[in-house]
């Protein structure tokens, strides 16, 4: 019976697995330079059609039809990941180095490190002074390796020609390259530089493929620090952050008792969805519990009072993040995760209200003073997990709702519950994930209903918009009575992606203080100048080269560096003046042949433009929240 036969039962279809890098790279250099050509319309093709369970359902094998005879059959490993090459076979005559098996795989997600099955409380390999971890035990003063050397400079080439072709050229075969360079840059222990990698390649695909989630400023980031930490690799540059480390398990924490803060939805681009619960320590430390799985926005929501288990202790998501643990023999993950194997023992704490305990530290500091520390931070140095976890924590602050304007709510902070009045900057509240399916936009405008409201505000700073947060919960300001009046068992909190707030919820009208008419005035990044170096950088990656020279030779690099010199921005103007000198800069030879044969001096000028700018802006934002 073929596929064909209307009476036939349909397969379900199931996501293809991830892909390791090695295999990838493999499957692309075993073509010949014909079926390279044909590769990226081939991956296009094969990528649409639907793949199919192949064995038993236990075994996690996929196989996708790739014409009337030929078919591919990926088998993952224990992992959920297609690590070894004969794990992807193709029934066609010049398997293994046919073009379906190289599309196949290519059309697959790119499997991350942490894909490896990690065991919780992991013991650390050991070291020897004779050679270098892999997980990045050198001192900063101590050389890199000639190995590790070799490996960065290879990252740095591929990573150039990436930005060199842009976005229409860095298909398949640029992809297979830089996968192939990230692979060696793992074995040779950089594990941070693999990472930033493989995030560039994932941004090509979603970017090519024209996925909704998609963020071209995402795209850039990530190249800018694929550069720049293999840039300084290359020049042997040891700090152990920029090596990095590898995924680590669990590591045993002793004991631990943490209280819950607030929940948050999770609803990924790929499709997966679910929870995170935070929590802190009596040392404002913080931790989290994730229940991440497929199934995108509904997911998401019947995750809110999922069951989570840590130690013998069964709590469902709500009740861990109004509770406590009192955790014995803890285990945690180098990003905080609290572990549940074997040896964890907890004991259920009654929860603390936000006004008290380690809890009410979260809102003693002024926001514009916890934001100036985080983004300072950042300065002179790369990005890197730990920084990026470091922007992320969420931040507390007592606010009055003074307006809304689109989709933002507008408030000023509170320097106590019965000021006059508030000050500091205008703060913009957006919702922190605005799918329909959640309740966060609904919550926002409900509090905007009330001007004058005092609320007290859990949320993250947006670090790409001037004085944004991106509120998680909210809860009643003590002291005062122009406040939220909240459900006792929401213990003075609701969490704006699950608790509906109501009428009922606010206070009457005459309760909330009169406040004047909220004049919103310029935005100091999106009325910045600095706009044009950012088309610049985004149109370097977006278009290549070539488009970069178009644009200087059509006058913008003089009409740009005019204007920005003309308000002050003079390093920007030579910065941009110079990436579009070297990307017009084609020497030749006495037989006319282009004797420029890299591109590393148009990438070194656009990362310098790149980490100016992303300097710049990260200033500019914490400015915004000096403001008055």
């Amino acid at each position: 019976m073929t596929s064909s036969d209307p009476t036939a039962p349909t397969a379900p279809t199931v996501p293809l697995p991830p892909v390791t890098a090695e295999v990838v790279a493999g499957a692309v250099e075993s073509l010949t330079s014909r079926l390279r050509k044909r590769l990226d319309a081939a991956i296009e093709q094969y990528g649409a059609v639907p793949a199919t369970a192949a064995g038993p359902p236990d075994d996690g094998g996929v196989s996708v039809r790739c014409g009337e005879e030929t078919v591919v059959t990926l088998l993952p490993g224990a992992s959920g990941a297609v690590t070894e090459a004969d794990q992807a076979r193709c029934t066609c005559l010049l398997s293994p180095r046919c073009l379906h098996r190289a599309a196949v795989l290519g059309a697959c997600p790119v499997a991350a490190p942490e894909e490896a099955p990690v065991a919780e409380a992991a013991p650390a390999a050991p070291t020897t002074p004779e050679t270098e971890a892999p997980t990045g035990t050198a001192t900063p003063s101590a050389p890199l390796s000639p190995v590790r050397i070799d490996a960065a400079t290879g990252l740095w080439s591929a990573a150039t020609a990436v930005l060199a072709a842009g976005l229409p050229a860095a298909g398949a075969i640029p992809q297979a390259e830089l996968l192939r360079a990230a692979h060696t840059a793992r074995l040779a222990g950089l594990h941070r530089a693999e990472a930033a990698a493989l995030r560039v390649v994932r941004g090509l695909r979603d970017a090519r493929a024209g996925h909704a989630g998609h963020r071209l400023a995402d795209l850039v980031a990530a190249l800018r620090e694929l550069l720049l930490t293999t840039r300084l690799l290359a020049a042997g540059n040891g700090d152990p952050a920029l090596i990095g480390t590898a995924r680590r398990g669990y590591r045993p924490s002793g004991t631990l008792k943490v209280y819950g803060v607030c929940r948050e939805p999770v609803i990924s681009a790929t499709g997966y969805g679910g929870v995170v619960t935070h929590l802190v320590d009596e040392d404002h430390r913080w931790f989290s519990v994730a229940d991440v799985k497929p199934g995108g926005s509904a997911r998401a929501r019947g995750a809110a009072t999922a069951p989570v288990t840590v130690g013998a202790t069964v709590l469902d998501h709500a009740q861990l993040s109004r509770g406590g643990l009192l955790i014995t023999d803890a285990t945690i993950s180098p990003d905080g995760r609290l572990g549940s194997g074997k040896g964890v023992r907890s004991t259920p704490l009654a929860g603390l209200p936000w006004s008290s305990g380690p809890l009410a530290a979260l809102f003693a500091r002024p926001t514009a003073t916890t934001v100036s520390e985080r983004l300072s931070a950042a300065d002179g140095r790369a990005p890197d997990e730990e920084l990026t976890a470091r922007i992320g924590e969420p931040v507390g602050c007592d606010l009055v709702i003074t307006g809304a304007v689109g989709d933002q709510l507008l408030a000023r902070e509170l320097p106590h519950p019965e000021a006059d009045g508030p000050t500091g900057p205008l703060i913009r509240l957006m919702a922190a994930h605005p799918h329909p399916d959640l309740a966060h936009t609904a919550n926002l405008r409900r509090l905007a209903s009330r001007p004058g409201l005092r609320v007290r505000v859990l949320g993250r700073i947006d670090p790409e918009r001037a004085a944004t947060l991106r509120p998680l919960a909210v809860g009643p300001v003590p002291g005062t009575e122009a406040t939220l009046r909240l459900p006792a068992e929401w213990q003075d909190r609701a969490d704006l992606g699950y608790d509906r707030l109501q009428g009922s919820h606010l206070p009457p009208p005459d309760a909330c203080p009169p406040t004047g008419p909220e004049h919103t005035g310029p935005d100091v990044l999106a009325d910045s100048p600095v706009w044009r170096v950012r088309r610049l950088t985004e149109l370097a990656v977006s278009g290549g080269r070539r488009a970069v020279a178009e644009s200087a030779r059509n006058g913008g690099s003089r009409t740009d560096g005019t204007a920005l010199r003309a308000t002050g921005f003079h390093t920007a103007a030579d910065l941009t003046t110079t990436l579009t000198s070297e990307a017009d800069r084609r020497t030749r030879d006495t037989f006319g042949r282009l004797d420029d044969t890299t591109p590393d001096a148009y990438a070194s000028a656009w990362l310098a433009t790149a980490f100016h700018l992303a300097s710049t802006e990260r200033e500019l934002v914490s400015s915004s929240w000096r403001a008055q």
